[in-house]
């Protein structure tokens, strides 16, 4: 049996193997042999850091938990590099061109140089990170406890939290002592990358020696081993509530925005055609890491005790085998994995306090007390960043104590995840958009932050630990809208899926309403120019105009920070431009904007503006000239895109006013042809009643003439009553004034009642129907409803042209909505007429077949505006075609037959 002890000297042995990588490292680049330090296979190695402990020990488990939802994760970063692969050059080239140190450097430095922004980006990804770096805590002192167990020693909470705390130590030394030991001009770490690709060659070949001996030495081959999965318990494929969809894009998301992968992949980055290999190397590292989870998944469930942790599989299976070397070899991956993850990511966010926060912070003070520049720039950076280190570790150990240490260790991933990819909509917007703004980048990052927080991050330290199980089911202040998983009274979604949601629909909102609602200051205008146009711009935007400091007071500066080497050869090289040889150089524009971009490299743009600006003693932009000057083609342009944009909306409003116009004139038109129709349908019943009604008052004719007289009178008083009727009828449903009486009836009832009064028992009209359809119970205003259909029907008899007239009535139902179409073989209604049809003062040209007013559609439109439903005209159905939409208030059912 292995004993612990030489487990913590083979841990002790590999991590001493990294230091020395390190050194050899950093001892070669710092003599200028970087070449192979720079190998585009370096830098793919060091991407590998997006496959932690979660992927190394926590893929097996989430297999097990969930299926082949563990693929996502691995989805994600292939879609970024093989088909997003335009972003990642342009964010290469970005932080190339602008001395980008770190993400928060990035927003801060596109939107004016803001050091607020940077501020609050550093709070996001510490806050991010913390549940992170506790995973990989977890994870170590984990697989510690494995090897205890296997030696007889089951650890306590009080072994488990000890154990954790010298991780911690261990990894915030090794971090310090390569990632801080000095302020390299490109915040380029040599050391620390070598050691990653070291670290990464090592965790892939444990992880394919475990899955070889899983495959072919416990299920005995391939075919074996698929037969195993084919019988497993483990349901592999589920892809409920769209939580595929989510991780994918958050897996995506987040190699873009974690601070540990913008490291590696801007700021690390030598050479922007390294992503041309890295496009393709990366996802075959990512396959090749993922190929037997699901096989160790599967062997472990089968073989290892129930309750056995799936996320310790790649230990607890060669343990269980007797594969106590193969044990070992795992155990080194999952800590190479865990160590470069917590390595990278405490750099990356130490890089971020010290130079957002700290700095700052650190000026303000000196600048109250008359001194700006007095101490020793350089150590109070490098001591912040020591700080940092440390505590960033801190948080990450105490959300492990809080949470208890036994959550899943995918859980947790995805929190982290959620809370980094905040940033990705000011990332994005701030390279792709020149209309985003500072402001609305703030909005964004503020409301995406407070949103994770209270959705995701705090419900996921435990139950009762921050928000009560109160709050989680009734709200705060008992709002039910504003519970953590059910905001906005939104209900039933994956947690996951429901915190992902809400915090990018409304940071994203935020973002683009505070970009709308706001204008960009000059300096953010030029720099989001110099960002969106990277690949058009080959130096950083001009922003110095007058400078008044002198060269020895910039080189003291240069010297504190950058060291006395790197800043007298940027001096050196200056005055060999200038060609002042022998002196210092002087103190000119151009001079400036390129000591600041080489500042930037060791403090990030926003804090080496704000220094140079406090010694030059005045703003590092003078608005007035900016605008006069090197801002003037930019606001030419955009006041050309401005009257272009309001010229374009002119022509629109004009072509609309054209339209309404054509409309309106076509009404009047109808209106005039409408008015002489009343004139006529009133007066020619009316002179044939006054004409009947003296011939039978004079009396002395045979009844049969009698008769026939008076039924013209009666007939032409009902058409007469029929007109006021309907004038009456329309007027009373466009004032509101009418009663609808609400009763239950069949649909079928109703189309024989409407197919009886208009008249088609000749059969004059062949009508199709499809009875078993019809067979629905509406509840609304029955005899309105039929009035409807009555109308439909006459209109089809009167005006359908067809030698042999038929008409269609379909039923369907689509969107909770009945759908009843009157379709017949007609030639149809002209275009132009169309829009006309359901106007109170339209009608046909063919006035002789109308018999009536043209009353009818309009009518029928306003019961059916009523009703709560629609009557519209639908096109394209070779003959006219109305459709008939009611709401389904209630699940439709089939009327029992008496």
């Amino acid at each position: 049996m292995l004993s612990f002890h030489i487990l913590i000297i083979v841990a002790l042995s590999y991590v001493a193997f990294l230091f020395v990588v390190a050194f050899i490292a950093e001892r070669r680049a710092t003599r200028g042999h970087v070449a192979w330090l720079q190998s585009p296979i370096i830098y793919t190695l060091s991407l590998s850091i997006y496959c932690t402990a979660w992927t190394f020990y926590g893929a097996v488990g989430y297999a097990v938990r969930s299926g082949l939802e563990f693929v996502t994760i691995y989805l994600g970063p292939t879609l970024v590099l093989v088909g997003w692969w335009w972003i990642l050059r342009r964010l290469v080239r970005i932080g190339r061109s602008q001395r980008i140190t770190s993400i928060a450097d990035l927003v801060s430095s596109r939107f004016g140089k803001s050091t607020q922004l940077g501020v609050i980006v550093t709070v996001i990804s510490v806050v991010a990170a913390t549940p992170y770096i506790a995973l990989q805590l977890q994870s170590v002192t984990l697989s510690f406890a494995v090897f205890a167990g296997a030696g007889g020693t089951e650890w306590q909470a009080a072994e488990l939290n000890a154990t954790a705390i010298w991780v911690a130590i261990g990894l915030a030394v090794f971090t310090v002592l390569f990632g801080t030991r000095n302020l390299d001009v490109n915040e380029r770490h040599h050391g620390i990358v070598m050691a990653i690709a070291v670290e990464a060659v090592v965790k892939l070949l444990a992880l394919l020696a475990v899955g070889i001996f899983v495959v072919w030495g416990v299920a005995g081959g391939p075919s074996p081993m698929l037969a195993r999965i084919e019988a497993s318990p483990i349901d592999f494929w589920d892809q409920g509530q769209g939580r595929w969809g989510t991780l994918i894009f958050l897996s995506a998301a987040a190699f873009l925005c974690l601070p540990r992968m913008f490291q590696v992949l801007v700021v690390e980055n030598a050479d922007e055609r390294h992503l041309t290999i890295a496009s393709w190397a990366f996802p075959i590292y990512l396959f090749l890491m993922s190929l037997f989870v699901v096989p160790i998944a599967v062997v472990g469930f089968d073989l290892l005790p129930p309750g056995s942790n799936p996320d310790l599989f790649v230990l607890t299976l060669p343990l269980s085998q007797g594969r106590e070397g193969l044990a070992m070899f795992s155990f080194l991956g999952g800590l190479s994995s865990a160590t470069s993850m917590v390595i990278v990511a405490t750099i990356a966010l130490a890089t971020m306090v010290s130079n957002h926060i700290v700095v700052p912070i650190w000026l303000n003070l000196r600048a109250e007390q008359g001194a700006v520049m007095s101490g020793d720039v350089r150590q109070v950076i490098l001591m912040a960043r020591r700080l940092s280190i440390g505590g960033v570790l801190a948080l990450g150990f105490v959300y492990y104590r809080m949470s208890g240490g036994g959550t899943a260790l995918a859980s947790i991933g995805l929190v982290s995840f959620t809370g980094a990819v905040q940033i990705l909509p000011a990332m994005l917007g701030g390279i792709f958009w020149r209309g985003a703004t500072r402001i609305g980048a703030a909005l964004g990052l503020v409301t995406g932050l407070a949103v994770w927080l209270w959705a995701l991050f705090l419900p996921s330290i435990g139950a009762g630990a921050v928000i009560s199980e109160t709050m989680m089911q009734v709200g705060p202040w008992g709002i039910a809208w504003l519970r953590p998983q059910a905001l906005f009274g939104i209900n039933g979604l994956d947690p996951l899926v429901h915190g992902v949601m809400w915090s990018m629909l409304l940071n994203t909102g935020m973002f683009v309403l505070g970009s709308l609602l706001s204008f960009p200051t000059p300096l953010e205008r030029l720099q989001g120019a110099q960002f969106v146009n990277v690949f058009e711009h080959s130096t950083a935007a001009r922003t110095w105009t007058t400078t008044s400091a002198g060269a020895e007071d910039l080189l003291i500066m240069a010297q504190r920070i950058m060291g006395s080497a790197e800043a007298q050869a940027v001096f050196q090289r200056e005055t060999v431009r200038q060609g002042k040889a022998g002196y210092l150089p002087d103190v000119t524009p151009v001079f400036i904007e390129q000591l600041e971009k080489e500042l930037a490299g060791s403090v990030g743009a926003a804090t080496a503006h704000a220094m140079i600006g406090q010694l030059i003693g005045g703003s590092g932009v003078s608005v007035e000239d900016l605008i006069a000057v090197a801002d003037e083609a930019a606001q030419i342009l955009e006041y050309s895109n401005r009257l272009e944009a309001k010229s374009s909306e002119q022509e629109r409003t004009a072509r609309a006013l054209r339209d309404a116009n054509e409309k309106l004139t076509a009404l009047s038109i109808q209106k005039d042809a409408f008015l002489s129709q009343i004139s006529h349908e009133l007066r020619t019943p009316m002179t044939s009643i006054r004409s009947f009604s003296e011939i039978l008052r004079e009396g002395d004719m045979p009844e049969e003439s009698q008769a026939r007289y008076a039924g013209i009178i009666h007939d032409e008083a009902i058409r007469l009553t029929r007109l006021l009727d309907d004038l009456l009828d329309l007027s009373v449903l466009e004032n509101g004034q009418v009663q609808l009486h609400r009763q239950k009836g069949r649909l079928s009832d109703l189309l024989d009642r409407a197919l009886g009064a208009a008249g088609l028992q000749d059969e004059a009209l062949k009508v199709q129907r499809t009875p078993d359809k019809e067979q629905l119970v509406l509840t609304t205003d029955l005899d309105r409803l039929v009035q409807v259909f009555i109308n439909l029907i006459a209109n089809a008899r009167k005006y359908c042209d067809a030698p042999h007239p038929r008409l269609k009535i379909a039923v369907s139902r689509k969107d909770g909505q009945c759908q009843i179409d009157f379709i017949d073989n007609g030639s149809g209604i002209a275009v132009e007429n169309q829009q006309l049809i359901f106007e109170k003062f339209a009608r046909l040209s063919d006035q002789s077949k109308a018999g009536g007013a043209g009353l009818g559609l309009a009518i029928c439109r306003e019961i059916m505006c009523r009703l709560g439903g629609d009557i519209s005209y639908l096109p394209g159905q070779y003959g006219p075609a109305f459709r008939v939409t009611l709401p389904m208030a209630e699940t439709p059912a089939v009327l029992a037959e008496p």
